[in-house]
């Protein structure tokens, strides 16, 4: 499968698909769409791209098995917290967080205030993924590598081939776009 044929496809649909048919590869679409979303999140709380790397590939390998058994409705949250709780498992396996890891943390949403957090959550990720994707190119690069990939100001000057001044300027215009992209798309779901 071609996870560009699909993009168009909301998240809910795949699942409605992979429900009716059990076919892994309707889910393939749904993760490869979520990667730079689970290497940020695992990169935020393990600060280690080898480390997070492989956080993705285990979430991947969670959410594979639990789709199997049980049915999710919102689909970018429940992968989000997988992730996170999965990066919280690896910390405090390496004692860097304590044993009793606060349970609202690691549980799974049940009422509805939670529910709703997590739709507003879910909303505000994809409203960043898509003001992300409108960035140009040498913005978006740089914003990526900047806050996601923790790299500094050198190391992507290094990488990019850019200059140390367009470095800095992408990321400081490419902020002040986000931000005036994200206010319009917060207006427009008002």
């Amino acid at each position: 499968m071609n996870p560009d044929k699909y993009k168009h496809i909301e998240d809910s649909e795949l699942l409605k698909y992979f429900y009716a048919d059990k076919n892994n590869e309707w889910l393939g679409v749904l993760l490869q769409r979520y990667t730079l979303l689970l290497l940020g999140v695992c990169m935020k709380y393990l600060k280690n791209e080898e480390e997070a790397k492989d956080g993705v590939q285990q979430v991947f390998l969670k959410a594979i098995t639990e789709l199997h058994k049980y049915k999710v409705d919102y689909f970018k949250s429940w992968l989000y917290m997988i992730a996170k709780n999965h990066c919280l498992m690896k910390l405090r396996d390496k004692g860097k967080i304590p044993v009793e890891i606060n349970e609202r943390l690691l549980a799974t949403p049940d009422d509805t205030a939670d529910k709703n957090d997590f739709v507003a959550k879910d909303t505000a990720l994809r409203q960043m993924e898509i003001a992300l994707q409108q960035l140009n190119a040498e913005q978006q690069q740089c914003i990526t590598l900047f806050y996601l990939h923790k790299k500094s100001y050198h190391e992507i000057t290094a990488a990019t081939g850019y200059t140390l001044l367009q470095v800095k300027s992408s990321i400081q215009n490419g902020k002040r776009n986000l931000k005036i992209m994200l206010e319009r798309l917060q207006q427009n779901e008002q």
